[in-house]
């Protein structure tokens, strides 16, 4: 089953034990702070339980015009701030990191326009490896 090509990044669903913590890893998503959008394409489809990275990118369309995707696995559904796996598919196709939900409006829109690179989110994760934002200059 290959996923379907986006205008948008893919944020997409591979764990459906926990419905209630899908609806708060949304609404978590999907409020992000100024001046971030939410703008990800969300594919939430049982077809694509337990998947693994690896087979998600092995199902990417060839035209997927975006360098990473976001899968919302078991962990993302059990953690505190459900932090997603953000997979890196153009400088090292495969690297991983998670990211608190609420982060992946600015993940998505600073990646999309090349502002930072993925490595540079990839090093700003916390001690319990999540990126949940860069720290302040405070």
């Amino acid at each position: 089953m290959n996923l379907p090509a986006s205008e948008n990044a893919l944020l997409l669903r591979t764990d459906f034990t926990h419905p209630t913590a899908w609806q708060e890893l949304l609404a978590a998503a999907r409020e992000p702070e100024e001046p971030f959008g939410f703008y990800l394409e969300v594919l939430d489809d049982p077809a694509h339980s337990g998947w693994t990275p690896e087979q998600v990118r092995a199902a990417l369309p060839e035209d997927y015009g975006h360098s990473f995707i976001v899968l919302a696995d078991q962990m993302a559904m059990a953690a505190p701030g459900h932090p997603v796996l953000v997979v890196d598919l153009f400088d090292e196709p495969g690297r991983r990191f998670r990211a608190a939900a609420n982060q992946i409006a600015a993940i998505d829109s600073n990646l999309s326009i090349g502002n930072l690179s993925f490595e540079e989110f990839a090093e700003q994760v916390d001690e319990s490896a999540v990126f949940r934002g860069f720290p302040s200059g405070d």
